[in-house]
């Protein structure tokens, strides 16, 4: 197999629970190109992806290879938690014969892309006053992921979180009943739990069990579609509640990173619930966060829209 030099194209990858979207990355122009989306259930691999997309590949394979996982801290042996994929970076490399390779975590590299997003890639929630170079990036997807991006000699340098496994209070009477439905089957009730696609379903239901409303939708599209119609106000109230809580935990974040530079709000669910999400009580529940909201309401609260983020951002990881 041919290799590109070491300046030279990079394949890129942006690996979901659900989906893997893979990129040619040209340095030179910027450009993206060959991108590809897989959904995972159809392969079992990650190898099966690559693969496949190298021989669509029209251009000289690049030497360079760039992926954003979503997976909990790794060296060499990636693990992911949302789908049961586990793979060597090492072995890859030497298999399709990259001369450079490197992996980060998926919301690394969304913070990765934050300085190329334009200003048709956000939204603002609120344009505030940054108060530092440190910003955060956290999105529900599959799971809800985290990182921020801090600047060393004006070098961007990321850092990954979990604040999907990070504990999840309730800050309203309904919220409290949701929380005494929730926990006999789950415990604790981390993030994730209800900040996520699977976690907006199981709002929605658990939401109908307290009111005593049938539920009867069950995909998390479906869920924000009829919310969006105004023709079921159970899951217009669901996706209420799923942005007020984003909210709390969202602030929760920042300070616990002092990430006062601005929040990016990532993830495939944000673009599809932006309406409500605007209405919502996010913000405030961003804020309210005792003697440290007068500091809180200064941050900057960006929704990205863009669908190419972690292409983006794995394209601008540095080696």
């Amino acid at each position: 197999m041919a290799t590109g030099d070491p300046a030279g194209p990079r394949l890129v990858g942006d690996i979901g629970g659900t989906n893997t979207r893979l990129a040619l990355f040209d340095p030179g122009s910027g450009a993206l190109s060959a991108v590809r989306n897989y959904l995972n259930r159809d392969y079992g691999s990650l190898e099966e992806i690559i693969a496949e997309w190298l021989a669509e590949l029209k251009d000289t394979a690049p030497g360079d290879c760039c992926l954003a996982v979503a997976a909990p801290p790794f060296e060499d042996r990636v693990s992911m938690l949302n789908i049961d994929w586990s793979f060597s970076i090492s072995e890859i490399a030497d298999r399709f014969g990259f001369r450079r390779m490197r992996c980060v975590n998926d919301f690394e590299g969304n913070a990765y892309a934050l300085s190329q997003l334009g200003d048709e890639d956000l939204v603002a929630l609120r344009p505030g006053t940054p108060r530092c170079r440190r910003f955060a990036v956290v999105g529900p997807g599959t799971g809800l992921g985290g990182a921020t991006l801090e600047y060393c000699l004006d070098t961007p340098v990321a850092g990954a979180s979990e604040p999907g496994h990070m504990g999840l209070a309730p800050a309203t009477a309904l919220e409290f009943e949701l929380f005494r439905a929730l926990l006999p089957a789950h415990g604790e009730v981390h993030a994730e739990l209800l900040l996520s696609g699977p976690g907006l379903a199981r709002l929605y239901h658990t939401l109908g069990e307290v009111r005593g409303e049938p539920a009867p939708l069950a995909q998390p599209p479906e869920i924000s579609a009829a919310a969006l119609s105004g023709d079921a106000p159970l899951a217009r109230e669901a996706v209420g509640a799923f942005c007020a809580l984003l909210g709390s935990i969202c602030g929760d974040y920042v300070l616990a990173t002092g990430s006062y530079g601005g929040l990016y709000l990532a993830g495939g669910i944000v673009p599809d619930i932006l309406p409500i999400l605007r209405e919502s009580a996010f913000v405030t529940r961003f804020d309210n966060k005792g003697d440290m909201s007068p500091q809180l309401r200064e941050v900057p609260l960006h929704a990205i829209v863009s669908p190419g983020t972690g292409l983006l951002g794995a394209a601008h990881v540095p080696f």
